[in-house]
Formats: structure tokens, sequence, C-alpha cells
């Protein structure tokens, strides 16, 4: 991996986001306005990211190979990464619900909106589908098993499930079954996808700084020992410690590098959403996206740089 490319792309990231915070700060994101940006980031900015990945890479036996190998990786990572989040937490004398949160925000990050833009400029066409498999195994992962830990009863239920059932992972589908049957679109298409695709990185990294000011403004009331511990497990203890499973299974190398990326990520950008519909902490969620956000900009090419030593 090209570490220059890498910091030339996090230091573009954080002047977007940059900008996006002064536009918040002196234009407040209303709920209808947070709406119109995440349907045209979601709905069509990474849909187009995953078809011109599939479109623009020859799908043979390896490469499905490497698709099935990174969504299970993603899947078990995730689940791992959570119960060392819960380890972590049962250090601090705090109630169990408490705990389970932590260990949600310790493991499941910002795998779409930050993620998959980031790999897709760094690794390619390729690098993007991959990126956009591990993130299906991350929205598996968040519906069942975080969801689970967040209701009282721990049930498991259809209708979360129903929710990875989105436009992306149509897109994955319907992109991966046309290119096994060996259908291409016309080069227009191609074209469109193309263009579609780039607007999801400036977007997606507009809206995160769009939504800081509206954060802080709230004046929140989480306490620093709080936030510190997923935030130092999500972008620290985490991270590192896939990148030593990676070099003990000797994973393949395409899969390696954009699976630290992956896990290098901050927070979700759902945890405030999906603590506030299961009645969990909501502030705590937000906080720990906002600082990990900001943090994560240090932190992805450290993380990285020493990753690397791991991986070679």
């Amino acid at each position: 991996m090209e570490f220059q490319t890498l910091t030339q792309s996090i230091l573009i990231m954080a002047v977007i986001i940059g900008i996006g915070s002064l536009i918040g700060y002196r234009q407040p994101l209303t709920a209808d306005s947070r709406q119109l940006v995440i349907t045209i980031i979601v709905n069509v900015a990474m849909p187009c990211i995953i078809l011109d990945g599939i479109f623009q890479t020859p799908i043979d036996s390896n490469t499905l190979m490497q698709i099935f190998s990174i969504f299970i990786i993603s899947i078990l990572l995730n689940c791992l990464g959570i119960l060392i989040g819960w380890m972590g937490a049962r250090t601090l004398p705090l109630p169990s619900k408490k705990r389970r949160e932590i260990a949600i925000l310790s493991a499941l990050g910002n795998t779409g909106f930050i993620g998959l833009p980031l790999c897709a400029a760094l690794f390619g066409p390729k690098g993007a589908l991959l990126a956009a498999i591990f993130d299906a195994g991350v929205d598996v992962v968040l519906w069942t098993v975080a969801v689970m830990m967040l209701q009282e009863k721990g049930a498991f239920s259809l209708k979360g499930l129903k929710t990875i059932i989105n436009i992306p992972m149509i897109a994955i589908i319907l992109g991966l079954g046309s290119a096994l049957i060996g259908f291409a679109p016309p080069e227009p298409v191609k074209q469109l996808f193309g263009t579609l695709s780039k607007l999801a990185s400036p977007l997606a990294m507009m809206y995160i700084g769009m939504l800081l000011p509206m954060f802080l403004r709230n004046k929140p009331q989480v306490s620093f020992p709080l936030l510190s511990m997923p935030i130092a497990m999500k972008l620290f203890v985490f991270p590192l410690l896939t990148a030593f499973l990676l070099s003990a299974f000797a994973i393949d190398k395409d899969i390696s590098s954009v699976t630290l990326i992956q896990v290098a990520m901050p927070t979700l950008t759902l945890a405030s959403i999906l603590f506030g519909r299961y009645k969990a902490d909501e502030e705590m969620g937000a906080m720990t996206t906002v600082f990990s956000t900001l943090l994560a900009l240090l932190t992805i090419p450290a993380v990285v740089f020493m990753g690397s030593w791991f991986l070679h």
C-alpha cells in the first residue's frame, strides 16, 4: 500500500470535513436536508461505486473466493471486536447495558460512508468491491448481534434483519450476478456509474462535517473516561489485533489491505440513530462517532503504518 497515497487521501478527507463543518455552522442541517444527503449517498453514490468496481474487475474463480473470504472475515472480525469491547468495558464500574453499548461502539465502524470511498481511492475498482463486501458483513453483524445486545430480551428479529436488504446490497447481488453470467453494460452506462461513484467520498465527508457543529452545539454531558474506552478500542486495539491475526493466518494481500483499512474506520455514523431506536444512550453514540471520526484522521495512517509491520 502506498503510504503517501493514504496520507494524501486522509488530508483531502480532512479538508472536505472542514468545509462541511463551516457550512454546517453557518447553515445547520434540518431533518429533511440530512435525509436528502443520506439518500443521495446511500442510494445513488454507493451503489455506483459498487457497480463500477464490479464491471471494471474481472470476476474469476480467484476473485469469487476473495469475495466469499472477506465476507466471512468481516463477520468474524466484527463479532470479535464486539467481544473485545465488552471485555474492556467490564474493567469499568458500569451497568450491564452500558457495557454492551460500549462493546458495539468499540467494534462496528464507518465502513460504508468513509471506508468504501477510501478503499476505492487507494486500491481502485477491485478494492471498492472488496470494501463493499466487507461493509455487507458489518451490516449483518449490526442488525443481528448488535440489535440483540441492545434489546433487553436479547431476541432475534426478522424485522430488524430486513434492514440489510438495501440499495447497496441489491447492487452487490445484481452486479455479481451480471458478472457471473457474462453480462457487461454498454460503455455509456459504465461511464455513468464511474461518474456518479465519484460523488460518494466528497458528499460523505461533507455530510460528516456538517453534522459536527450540530452535535457539539448540544453541549454533550458524556464523561471523557466513558468515551475514551470505545474510541481507544475502535481506533487502536482492534485494528492492531486485526493486523496481527491477518499476518498469523497468511491472508491474501488484497483482502488484508482492504480489511485493515476497514477495521481502522471510526465508529459507525448510525450509532446514535441505532441507540435512539432501542432506547440506549443516544448521546454517547453520537459523541463517540464525532470524536472517533476526528481522531481517525490521525490514527488511520498510524495504524496502517504499524500494521504493515505485521503484514510484511
